[in-house]
């Protein structure tokens, strides 16, 4: 007698936090809306469907009509809801706190809006520690799925995962499903017959056994080439009626079925995980080249299969050393976590109780994993994904400065490890901008956070190898594709923009802003483009600091004895910030003991980030207000005093001006990425350097004052002109 299956489909649904409104519309047309087209006409197959809280906010907002759809789907049994944290972060990534409070947040949020009992949850990216269990518990969360891998990574074997297991975290239970990684294989790319007959094996095999599947639902329709291959030409459909066909053995059910009729097959602590490929990309560039190196040569040997499960690669947390630029996000986001649950006591006031609330929001929305790390795609390398994060993590410090009673122009300093180095790094904050340098690392100004726009002109990121990369350099001179797609199955490469591989290129230090260059005398600027010409070790050297404060003015003093080249020469800058004048950073250089005579040639980088490139309202102007060129411009302008970089569509005036005239370097900094539709150069940020030569005074003193200015005034406008809008069409409506 044949044996029987039940099979949970399990569909993931997310777009990130920050990204563009035409790339929500474009997965909601091409995937969200025809799914539920064709399974709509199999109303006897249940799916399982979990939405991020920033998917479904922009689909209540933009789709009420697809809320309502989901609803009736939801109210006549056929899909299960899953929730999860509110804006998908990854859950080793933020206190336990925030976990706790961003799935019960969720979860009334979706029983109010489906009006259905939420039991289970998605964890993002399914990266596991086993502390979670004792969170998802606490949370009201009574089931979860994970990756198969992360079983067998505990020693269990095929047999043994037909089903699900109890697991705990002092003394709360959770139930866990193993999804089968096999089956993220087959579907949708293999004929549904493979999965049917996949589907034999196992019902044969095994008694009362249970598959599932899960994986993200853009597989159907947002990925390259999905669309027609799933919709067009028929897949999901001939699937659906396949499931359909074999119903006599093959059960496609929910998980709360599975879980209310099958008991569990035992007890089970799962090891720190994520789904394979994560647990790769988060190995350094030159390891995961070895491991795959060693995954490969070992395939052959005849016990491979029973030894693969315990080779095991990386682990989630170490994106946040493989990137400093993602550790400083999630420094910044605690920081955030830590002040707001200070904050919120008992005795707050109601309007008190109203901006800590707005501000949870802010910060949760901050917590979007997307922006932490890089794998297939874009994630990290994408500038909009990573101000996204920046401009809820800034609304929240600001409001939690309003909670604070912070009102009207203020300034302040402070000096604290703020990204997690066991060093001191400096903080000046006033009522518009904030400012975080770090003496430790060359004194670099590493943020600079404009409240107005709330924005982070310092969410930089530096070109470091990738192990794609060496695939670009084998397909130099190949053309550039317009039909889409990243790396195909058979090796095929796309590439967005032509020689790539000659685009290459790897920072040697942050790009950050207030680097210190002693460079060549007479060094052209298409050498240093290149990283050379320094003879100092200012650029990442460790600084001594002081600060000073008043009610009206902050300073933070950072100071260095170091070499330029045999000589010792000392190194002072000054960063102040005036309530008087908020929107502007005035940074004082002074030198010492510079061998009388001696050519000099100094110069101070600074990078600028947020303000996109390849657009004619984003440019370089002088002192005369003259439009210089693009933003992605590579100039060496004449001796002047003044260069400003223009963001029109931002609604921002960034001007640096030098109290002697100073020749500036102009550069883009662009990196070579992956993202879904093939290998692309993505503007990260304007390198702008002015630069000094002079032979060295007799006393060996040299001064120069530099003032950063941010002007919003043409974003707030255009923000009060949105209001006044929206405020006339409500008033005739």
């Amino acid at each position: 007698m044949s044996g029987t299956v039940r099979l949970i489909l399990t569909l993931h649904n997310h777009q990130p936090v920050g990204n563009f409104d035409g790339v929500f519309e474009a997965a909601f047309q091409d995937s969200y809306v025809p799914f539920l087209d064709v399974l709509q006409d199999f109303p006897d197959l249940p799916v399982v469907l979990h939405f991020s809280g920033s998917l479904l906010d922009w689909l209540s907002q933009n789709h009420p009509e697809y809320i309502q759809r989901v609803r009736e789907f939801v109210r006549r049994g056929q899909i299960e809801l899953l929730g999860g944290p509110y804006y998908e972060p990854i859950l080793a990534a933020i206190p336990r706190r925030d976990r706790i409070g961003q799935i019960q947040l969720y979860k009334q949020h979706l029983e109010e809006l489906f009006e259905t009992q939420i039991r289970g949850m998605w964890v993002p990216e399914r990266v596991w520690e086993q502390s979670f269990a004792g969170d998802i518990a606490e949370a009201g969360i009574e089931y979860t799925m994970l990756d198969d891998t992360h079983f067998r990574n505990a020693g269990l074997n095929q047999d043994e995962l037909q089903g699900y297991y109890l697991t705990e975290e002092s003394g709360r239970l959770l139930k866990v499903f193993a999804g089968a990684e096999q089956l993220r294989y087959l579907i949708p790319y293999a004929d549904p017959q493979e999965t049917i007959n996949f589907c034999r094996q196992v019902a044969d095999r095994y008694q009362n056994p249970v598959l599932i599947f899960g994986d993200d639902g853009e597989k159907f329709g947002v990925w390259p080439g999905s669309k027609d291959h799933v919709y067009r030409d028929g897949w999901l459909r001939r699937f659906f009626t396949a499931l359909h066909e074999n119903r006599s053995w093959l059960k496609v059910t929910t998980i709360a079925e599975t879980v209310d009729q099958l008991s569990p097959i035992g007890r089970i602590y799962l090891p720190d995980a994520s789904y394979r490929e994560m647990t790769e990309w988060a190995l350094p560039a030159e390891k995961q080249t070895h491991y795959r190196n060693l995954l490969s040569a070992n395939e052959q040997r005849h016990d491979w299969h029973s030894m693969r499960q315990f080779v095991r690669a990386g682990f989630w947390r170490n994106f946040l050393v493989k990137y400093p630029e993602a550790n400083d996000m999630y420094a910044r986001m605690l920081q955030i976590s830590q002040r707001l649950d200070a904050m919120t006591t008992p005795e707050s006031t109601e309007a008190e109780s109203e901006l800590l609330a707005q501000a949870r929001r802010e910060l949760y929305r901050g917590q979007c994993n997307c922006s932490y790390w890089h794998g297939a795609f874009g994630g990290l390398y994408l500038p909009h994904l990573r101000n996204a994060i920046y401009q809820s993590l800034i609304a929240a410090d600001s409001l939690l400065e309003r909670a604070a009673g912070r009102n009207g122009c203020w300034v302040d300093v402070q000096a604290d490890d703020y990204n997690l180095d066991a060093r001191k790094e400096l903080r000046l904050a006033g009522d518009r901008l904030v400012a975080y340098l770090s003496p430790s690392r060359g004194g670099h100004l590493y943020e600079l956070d404009v409240r107005p726009i709330r924005t982070n002109l310092l969410a930089t990121l530096n070109r470091r190898l990738e192990p794609y990369h060496e695939k670009i350099r084998q397909h130099a001179g190949q053309q550039v594709s317009d039909s889409g797609g990243g790396v195909d199955p058979n090796g095929g490469v796309r590439f967005k923009q032509p020689n790539l591989d000659q685009k290459l290129q790897y920072d040697p230090w942050p790009r950050k802003s207030l680097v210190d260059h002693f460079l060549q005398p007479g060094l052209t600027h298409e050498t240093f483009v290149q990283g050379h010409g320094e003879i100092g070790d200012f650029v990442e050297g460790v600084y001594l600091s002081k600060i000073r404060r008043s009610d009206e003015r902050v300073e933070a003093t950072m100071w260095r004895e170091g070499n330029l080249g045999p000589y010792q020469v000392k190194v002072t800058k000054t960063v102040a910030l005036s309530s008087q004048q908020g929107s502007t950073l005035e940074v004082t250089y002074h030198l010492e003991h510079l061998p009388a005579g001696l050519p000099i040639h100094f110069g101070v980088e600074c990078n600028f980030a947020a303000m996109a490139a390849g657009a004619s309202d984003r440019y370089y102007y002088n002192e005369q207000g003259q439009n210089l060129g693009p933003l992605e411009s590579v100039q060496t302008t004449l001796p002047t005093s003044r260069i400003g970089l223009v963001d029109e569509w931002l609604g921002l005036d960034v001007a640096l001006d030098v109290s002697q005239p100073a020749r500036f370097w102009t550069q883009p900094i662009q990196t070579v990425s992956q993202s879904e539709s093939g290998f692309e150069l993505v503007h990260q940020s304007c390198s702008v350097m002015p630069h000094w030569q002079f032979l060295a005074p007799a006393d060996g003193h040299w001064t120069v004052k530099l003032l950063i200015s941010l002007d919003t005034s043409a974003a707030q406008a255009k923000d009060l002109a949105e209001r006044s809008a929206t405020k006339l069409v409500l008033h005739h409506t």
